[in-house]
């Protein structure tokens, strides 16, 4: 391992992610009653400009009046480059307790988080706030994806990243033809067989960027979620781009629409299988320890000291769960 050492996030439970707009009531009230990790009041791109200041009224009476469970509970501020951001930040930090993070939207540099950070923390100095907010960054833009490893490192807040794919499209004039989702043209073509035939195999055009942000999420000790999928009658689309982003290693997706919630849930929580079998890889360099080994076969495949830590990594979030069900 290196001799630097990173600090890990706040370990939390982010399978899913809900986004409620904050200008309607009826909504908050029924996500309380949800299964999702994650709820987020929308503040931003889900609320027109004549609605900014209702929808910030109606978070604050949410955040104080619904019982919200164990769930973690955000919201999305407006954007720095608009006059209702600083009073998102200080008029809910201020008055509702309940308040567990910050999403911050379109970041695009380090000095982005730096600017809600040090509003933040006066308004927290300002009441005396014993529970420290934590930060959530959207990484949706080309300016933030080149930045991305340094915005990482921008703030002690920093909990987690998203990739907002959607703004992220249309950032790099990406041909898609729903959020989230693929399109037939980014696709290659197989060699010709005897026959003369080819196939066509359509790629992901999301890779390169949910990759480089796993990779930063990952070096600097933070989650990684994957943002949403448009077609909220596709759950077959829906479940595939999940299980691309949970088998590279994000902890959970979001959810634009309550049917998405337990598929997101589902995909991102471990089989029994996963977990029976990481146990078993403790069990075997436990022995292995033992008797002197740095390494041991298990069911014909070799296992060593970086074998543990996955295993451990995977029973810790297995037990999460449990204590959340």
């Amino acid at each position: 391992m290196s001799f630097t050492l990173i600090q890990q996030a706040t370990p939390r439970l982010h399978r899913s992610e809900l986004a409620v707009p904050g200008s309607n009531p009826t909504f908050m009230e029924k996500s309380a009653k949800s299964n999702a990790d994650v709820i987020f009041l929308d503040l931003e791109d889900a609320v027109a400009p004549d609605d900014k200041e209702q929808a910030r009224k109606n978070i604050i009476e949410a955040l104080n009046d619904i019982d919200w469970g164990s769930k973690t509970m955000m919201i999305r501020i407006n954007g720095l480059d608009t006059h209702y951001m600083y009073r998102d930040v200080i008029d809910i930090v201020e008055k509702c307790p309940r308040l567990d993070m910050i999403l911050i939207p379109k970041v695009g540099v380090p000095a982005d988080v730096y600017a809600v950070d040090m509003l933040t923390t006066q308004v927290e100095q300002s009441i005396k706030r014993e529970k420290k907010i934590g930060f959530e960054v959207l990484i949706e833009t080309a300016l933030g994806m080149a930045n991305v490893e340094a915005i990482a490192t921008s703030s002690k807040r920093l909990e987690a990243m998203s990739f907002g794919v959607a703004d992220y499209a249309a950032s790099c004039r990406t041909r898609s033809t729903i959020i989230g989702g693929v399109n037939p043209d980014y696709s290659v073509l197989t060699d010709k067989d005897e026959a003369g035939n080819r196939e066509t195999h359509w790629q992901d055009p999301w890779l390169f960027a949910q990759q480089r942000m796993l990779v930063a999420c990952r070096a600097y000790g933070l989650r990684p979620i994957d943002g949403p999928f448009g077609d909220f009658s596709d759950p077959d689309g829906y479940i595939s781009a999940a299980r691309r982003c949970a088998a590279a290693g994000y902890e959970g997706k979001w959810a634009i629409h309550p049917s998405q919630i337990d598929l997101a849930n589902d995909v991102f929580t471990p089989s029994e299988a996963e977990v029976t079998k990481a146990r078993r890889i403790l069990e075997a360099m436990e022995e292995a320890a033992k008797a002197g080994k740095g390494a041991v076969s298990l069911d014909g495949r070799l296992i060593d000291i970086a074998s543990i830590r996955m295993a451990e990594a995977l029973i810790n979030k297995a037990d999460a769960m449990k204590q959340a069900a």
